[in-house]
């Protein structure tokens, strides 16, 4: 008899997770508020970043952290009246960030990334999405030799740790590979290895599609009436209740409040982001993603336009949008770039949820049979959406997952 199983949450890391449930002969219901990529999955950088070997770590340095208190960058924002109820996630998140366990937390993260790009690789294909995705890297520019210098040292590093390609690009290289772009940089890294989304909520939506076409079904549903009912889940959903013997919990930044309802208590903060999309002046023509690394903003040649990205925002998931980022980083990527008119009728907003080690959630819920967590990704959820999806899948249904997913297990935080 053919097992059900629920996958809650229709992101990157939920579709994914929902594809090889099916594949390995599970009924798959996939279900959420919105359909699939509106959240999240739809804002991002449009990176699968095989170089993210080392999460984004919490600032050490006193005057950088100084510097961040004026609240006036682009990389990083706060607001000011939500830090008393985020400062126990932050104090834990600038505690893992330090340089020794940063770099046992690396070590644990690694093996995730390293295999990002060969599971997106098997989707693409399987949904064929070719015509999305780019695989030339991309680009990091820096504006002082100690910055680039700095840079280099480490991924100099990470290519014989791990395993990544990169460049190294004088100022000369940059301008050949930039012909429109101005600023007096002191050099750049190109990785390699990376593959670059000409459009995330696409690259979901054939995900959606080949799902379907194995014979899964999306629905949409309330997280909130998830509960436990005999040996099994039940939800309610927009075609009546729907029983499974399985449930994952991939919502992203409201799996904290999902699972609070279930008894659970994980740290899961927020980074708040934007994004806006341009057109380009005249003929001018960005031919690479490119991160303004020394100003926190990035900007990607995609097909609704070029899109600025910013840092992370520190406020509550709720809190109303203030994009003062994105106006920031407009003003000076317009320096650089010859930017046109925004091509969006306002700045879109997503939440990146994140742990205070800066790692997943991946593996069996602790106090209750049938019910499986995936979340907390951060800056890479879209990178790593196939790998979770696979080692997870692989997981409940009595495999040995491909990775050693220990690290991530949600024991880790005792909730």
């Amino acid at each position: 008899m053919t097992k059900n199983a629920i996958v809650l949450g229709a992101g990157i890391v939920g579709v994914s997770t929902a594809i090889h449930l099916q594949r390995r002969g599970r009924q798959v219901t996939l279900i959420d508020r919105k359909d699939p990529g509106n959240e999240t999955s739809f804002g991002n950088a449009g990176l699968i970043q095989r170089e993210g070997v080392a999460p984004y770590g919490f600032p050490q340095q006193l005057g950088l952290l100084l510097r961040y208190a004026l609240n006036n960058r682009i990389d990083a924002h706060y607001h000011l009246s939500t830090l008393p109820s985020q400062i126990a996630f932050l104090a834990r998140y600038w505690w893992n960030s330090n340089a020794r366990r940063h770099a046992i937390i690396t070590r644990a993260y690694a093996p995730l990334i390293e295999n990002s790009i060969a599971e997106h690789k098997d989707l693409i294909e399987a949904s064929q999405a070719e015509a999305l995705i780019r695989k030339d890297g991309w680009v990091k520019l820096f504006r002082t030799p100690a910055k680039r210098d700095a840079a280099l040292t480490e991924a100099a590093l990470w290519q014989s740790e791990f395993g990544v390609e990169y460049d190294s690009l004088a100022p000369a290289d940059i301008a050949r590979m930039e012909p429109d772009l101005t600023g007096d940089f002191a050099g750049g890294i190109r990785w390699r290895d990376p593959w670059s989304v000409l459009d995330p909520h696409a690259l979901t939506w054939a995900y959606r599609r080949y799902f379907e076409s194995l014979g899964g079904r999306f629905v949409t549903g309330d997280a909130a009436s998830l509960g436990p009912f005999g040996s099994g889940w039940k939800i309610m959903t927009g075609e009546g209740p729907l029983e499974a013997e399985d449930t994952v919990i991939a919502l992203g930044p409201w799996a904290a409040v999902a699972t609070r309802r279930l008894g659970y208590s994980f740290p899961l903060g927020v980074k708040r982001g934007y994004h806006m999309h341009y057109a380009a002046e005249g003929n001018a023509v960005l031919n690479n993603w490119m991160l303004d690394a020394e100003r926190g903003y990035l900007l990607a040649p995609m097909n609704r336009g070029i899109r600025l990205t910013t840092g992370a925002e520190f406020a509550t998931l709720d809190a109303p949008k203030t994009p003062v980022q994105l106006d920031r980083a407009e003003a000076v990527a317009r320096t650089i770039f010859p930017l046109g008119r925004r091509l969006d009728p306002e700045p879109w907003m997503g939440a990146r949820p994140c742990t205070p080690d800066m790692m997943p959630v991946i593996g069996k819920a602790p106090r209750h049979q049938g019910l499986w967590f995936a979340f907390g990704h951060a800056h890479h959820g879209l990178t790593l959406g196939p790998v979770t999806g696979r080692a997870l899948a692989e997981l409940i249904t009595g495999e040995t997952p491909f990775i050693d997913i220990a690290a991530y297990s949600p024991q880790r935080f005792k909730p």
